[in-house]
């Protein structure tokens, strides 16, 4: 059985005990979290409109990490014009407990 769930605006496919890596969750480590059901697969899959009614994927909080750092450069030539930013997005590390569908 997989279920699809959504966190940070974005939309990720998981199992039980999977570990995935997701957009911050404002959870301490250990902690157990609810996330919202799009849609249970399996033998019988159940898509929900936007969500699956008593559907629910339990996740407990691993550990909080912070991604690769990205550069943002900007140049404008012969203009003596540039612009350097760096960016670390921060993410959640999450275990998948258990998926409960209806």
């Amino acid at each position: 059985m997989f279920a699809v769930i959504k966190t940070g605006g974005k939309q990720y496919r998981v199992a039980p005990d999977e570990v995935v890596t997701v957009g911050k969750i404002e959870a301490e480590a250990g902690q157990s979290v609810t996330l919202p059901v799009l849609m249970l697969g399996g033998d019988n899959p159940k898509a929900g409109a936007p969500l699956v009614d008593g559907a629910s994927v339990t996740v407990e909080v691993v550990k909080h990490t912070r991604g690769d750092k990205v550069i943002a450069f900007k140049k404008r030539r012969r203009q003596n014009s540039r612009r350097k930013i760096g960016h670390r997005q921060d993410f959640t590390v999450v275990r998948v407990t258990s998926i409960t569908g209806a």
